[in-house]
Order: C-alpha cells, then sequence, then structure tokens
C-alpha cells in the first residue's frame, strides 16, 4: 500500500489564488478556462488601473512644482538673447588709476535683449550697443549669430537691432503696462554678470518714477521692481505672472538691495515705432501716415498730395491690413514691414473700405527724393551712412587736440544695415573726417569724392574717423553707385 501523501498548504495557496479556489461545505468547485480567462482579465484591470492612479498621483505631484512663474519663465525664455561685444572707452582717474585722461581701453560689454518680431528684430538698451563695434548674440537655443544696429533713441535708451540668419525667430507675449498693479509678481530674464538666462522674481514696489542719469537725462515713467537686476540684465525683459513683457529692464539702484527698474512697455512699443519710423522716411517715401485702430491694422489718417499712397488711390480712413502678404497688427508691425523694403521696392497693400476690401500696389519713392538731395542720396546708397555736418566746437577741439587743420566733419546719424559702413563698424555718433586723401567737412565733399572715377568703380577706400575722440580709420568695399536703386 503506499502513503498517501497531502499537498502542501503553500502549494494549495498558490494554485487558490492563481485559479480562484473557493471553499463549501460540499468541497471544491470545478474551474472552467472561461473562467480562468475572466479573473485574468479582472487582474489587468486592476493593474492597469493601479498604474493609472500612480500616474494621476505622479502629474499631480509635478503640478505642485509646475508653478506660474515656471511656466512664464518658459513660456518667455526662447525670445530672449543674449548680446555681448567690445566697446572703447575713455580712461579716466575713476576707472582707472595712473592712466592718461587722453588714452582709451577695449572693454567687453554684455546686456540682453528680446525678439519682438519672427524676421529677427530685437529690442534693447542704447548702452548696450552704444560704440559696440561687432554685435555677438547668443540664441536661447546656444546658437551664436550677429545682429546688426538698426535705430537708436539715446534719450530713451531703447535700440532696435536686428539678428543675422534664417527666422523665423522665436517672439516674446506681449503685455501691456497701463493697467499693473503694486505688489503684483514679476521676473526678469538676462544676462546677469555673464550667466546666460539668469531669471529672478519680485513684485512691483511701484509705478511712474522718475530716475535721474546725470545733469543732461533721466528716465521717465518708470516701473520700480525688487526682482534682481545686476549688470548684464540691461535690456532683457520684465515679465507678468503670464509670462507676457511688460517692461524692458534697465537700471538699479547703486548701494541699494532690491530697487530696480524697467521702461513701461507702452512706452517700449511707442518709442520704438517712432525711432523706426523716423528710419524709414530717411530711406524712402511712401506719402502716408496712419494710425493704430481697435480691430488691428492701420488706418489711413494723411496723405500727401501727389505721393504715392495717394496714386494707388488710397483715402483717408481705409485700414490697412496687408503689407506684401505680411499681415498688419499694429503700427510697430507696419513700421518693421516697410522697413524690410529697400526703396524702389514695390509695395502691395491689401485694405479695408466701408466693409470691403481691396488690393493696390505703391511705389516707394527712392532715397534721393527721401533725403531731399542727392549729396545725401549718394552716401545711403553708397556708403550706407546718413550724415550731418559737425559743428565748429568739434572742428576747434579736434584740430587743438590732433594739432591738425581739419575744416570740419560729417557726424554719421544713421548706418543702413549690411552696407559697407556696417560692415566696417561705424556707427551713429561717429565723425567721419576723410575718405582716401580727401577731406570730407561737408556733404558736398562726400558727394564729390563718391563721384571720383576709382571710388565710382567699388573699390577699397581707407576712411578716417573720430569716435569718443580717438581718431580711427579702416577700408571701405564701397558699392557701386544705383546697386541699391534696383527695382525687383
Amino acid at each position: 500500500m503506499s502513503a498517501h501523501r497531502s499537498p502542501s498548504l503553500g502549494v494549495l495557496l498558490s494554485m487558490g489564488l492563481l485559479a480562484g479556489f473557493t471553499a463549501s461545505g460540499a468541497g471544491v468547485d470545478t474551474v472552467t478556462a472561461d473562467d480562468l480567462q475572466n479573473v485574468t482579465a479582472t487582474s489587468y484591470r486592476a493593474a492597469e488601473t493601479s498604474v493609472r492612479e500612480m500616474r494621476t498621483n505622479a502629474r499631480s505631484s509635478r503640478s505642485m512644482r509646475e508653478t506660474p512663474t515656471v511656466t512664464a519663465i518658459r513660456r518667455a525664455s526662447p525670445s530672449v538673447v543674449n548680446l555681448h561685444g567690445q566697446k572703447t572707452i575713455r580712461n579716466t582717474a575713476a576707472n582707472m588709476a595712473g592712466a592718461s585722461p587722453d588714452s582709451f581701453r577695449q572693454v567687453n560689454g554684455m546686456g540682453t535683449g528680446v525678439v519682438i518680431d519672427p524676421r529677427g528684430y530685437v529690442i534693447t538698451n542704447y548702452h548696450v550697443v552704444e560704440d559696440v563695434n561687432d554685435l555677438n548674440v547668443t540664441l536661447h537655443s546656444g546658437e551664436a549669430t550677429r545682429a546688426d544696429l538698426i535705430a537708436t533713441d539715446p534719450q530713451s535708451d531703447l535700440a532696435l537691432v536686428k539678428l543675422r540668419g534664417n527666422g523665423p525667430f522665436p517672439t516674446i507675449p506681449r503685455g501691456r503696462s497701463d493697467d499693473l498693479m503694486i505688489g503684483e509678481t514679476v521676473i526678469a530674464i538676462g544676462n546677469a554678470f555673464g550667466y546666460v538666462h539668469t531669471s529672478t522674481e519680485g513684485i512691483i514696489s511701484a509705478l511712474h518714477r522718475d530716475v535721474p542719469v546725470n545733469e543732461t537725462q533721466q528716465y521717465r515713467d518708470l516701473i520700480q521692481t525688487s526682482a534682481g537686476i545686476n549688470p548684464g540684465n540691461s535690456g532683457g525683459p520684465l515679465l507678468n505672472i503670464d509670462g507676457e513683457m511688460i517692461g524692458v529692464n534697465v537700471a538699479v539702484r547703486v548701494g541699494a538691495q532690491q530697487i530696480a527698474f524697467a521702461i513701461p512697455i507702452d512706452q517700449v512699443l511707442e518709442t520704438v515705432t517712432d525711432m523706426i519710423d523716423r528710419h524709414n522716411s530717411r530711406r524712402m517715401v511712401i506719402g502716408m501716415q496712419g494710425a493704430p485702430t481697435s480691430r488691428g491694422g492701420i488706418q489711413v489718417t494723411q496723405l500727401d498730395d501727389g505721393g504715392s499712397a495717394y496714386q494707388a488711390g488710397l483715402q483717408r480712413g481705409d485700414r490697412l491690413v496687408r503689407l506684401n502678404e505680411q499681415s498688419i497688427e499694429d503700427p510697430l508691425n507696419y513700421a518693421l514691414s516697410v522697413l524690410e523694403l529697400r526703396p524702389g521696392d514695390p509695395l502691395k497693400v491689401e485694405f479695408e473700405r466701408d466693409g470691403d476690401f481691396f488690393q493696390t500696389e505703391l511705389a516707394t519713392a527712392a532715397s534721393a527724393q527721401a533725403f531731399g538731395d542727392p549729396a545725401s542720396a549718394l552716401a545711403w546708397q553708397v556708403i550706407g551712412v546718413s550724415v550731418r555736418p559737425a559743428g565748429e566746437s568739434f572742428v576747434r577741439r579736434m584740430n587743438s587736440r590732433l594739432r591738425t587743420n581739419y575744416r570740419g566733419g560729417l557726424i554719421v546719424t544713421d548706418v543702413r544695415p549690411g552696407s559697407a559702413a556696417s560692415e566696417q563698424g561705424i556707427a551713429a555718433g561717429d565723425v567721419l573726417l576723410g575718405i582716401h586723401v580727401w577731406q570730407t567737412a561737408a556733404v558736398e565733399d562726400l558727394a564729390e569724392i563718391l563721384e571720383q572715377p576709382n571710388i565710382r568703380r567699388g573699390s577699397k577706400a581707407k576712411f578716417f574717423l573720430v569716435r569718443k575722440d580717438q581718431t580711427l580709420y579702416g577700408h571701405l568695399q564701397l558699392a557701386s553707385q544705383g546697386s541699391q536703386l534696383t527695382r525687383h
């Protein structure tokens, strides 16, 4: 007789967990294949439910960390760029003991900018780009490029530059500054002390602050904030908690803590638009002025009799909605679209009149008409500069310091992006003394030089200029005359 062995408790429990045994007074029920399949499916559903609950809990935990500040910085950061380059400054007793007051040195400058248009236009502070020859840029992605100075307004400490390279570039969401509240949370992003994309948080401490800079300049109507702003933050955005730019960081109170200032965005946009309009008026004539509307676009408010806009059939009250297939949203967008044109380029306009939409094309007047005289137009076309005569006090100072006999010079008031002057680092505020062997005491002198046969051939020409009382020189690869007037 063989011995009877009972199954171990471990084996019974194991089988019960797998097959779902149920005990009863009558014995053990039989388990079918269908029963096994149902039990297994139920187990899977329970496991899936458990996993979903864990994932939900994980998301809930993560959302506690993903604060509005995190979201705001993430939204705005891609449009913030870091600007850096070298500038020439005068040595003084304050910044270099024992140095000659007439000596100069090169220093590395840094700052921040904000992309406001996908074509690569960037707003920054004027003091960030002032006297910088080569403006280098690092994008949020880490890509390096360069930028060209387009227009400046030293009084308001604002400047517009354009990135080189292919867009579109990410742009910052714009807020408004007429509804700001004292105490609301704000965020500053910038190149603080060279630490790229540094973010700090604070509150709006006060509004409408007037802050003096020196005897001749002061900032007006600024936002005061407790957000940490340091050297290198200049030109960067001040954000609201929604990640919208509400100001441009500009200054800190030396020796104080958590006292910093920003230019309100409404003031920034108005100033930059005026800068571009002035720049455009020196390049070409359209013969029209406009104003923003609540529905977007630009409403024609004034037409010059006989101007190209008038001749194209536009009327006062028309609402411009597109220029050369680009939507027009506001005056800044309109000004930038005109800036993209070269004198002589056609301008296709779509506009609304009495609820109906129409299209027309107008001609942009050549720069000779815009500048008002052929000499100034020639300087813009061939060299890429807008100039005006320097005053007698400058001539006396230069001749006394350099012991020369200069008859005068031409102050550079604007530089055309991509021109010979731009490539050589000539900037607004420089004083052009001469080209080749000729002096440039007057605009007519410059025009006569550019008419010289060897200059007309587009050859290289040595130039001399003064920057901050320092005499510099370089070589211009001049454009052949008329090249900027080709109609496309």
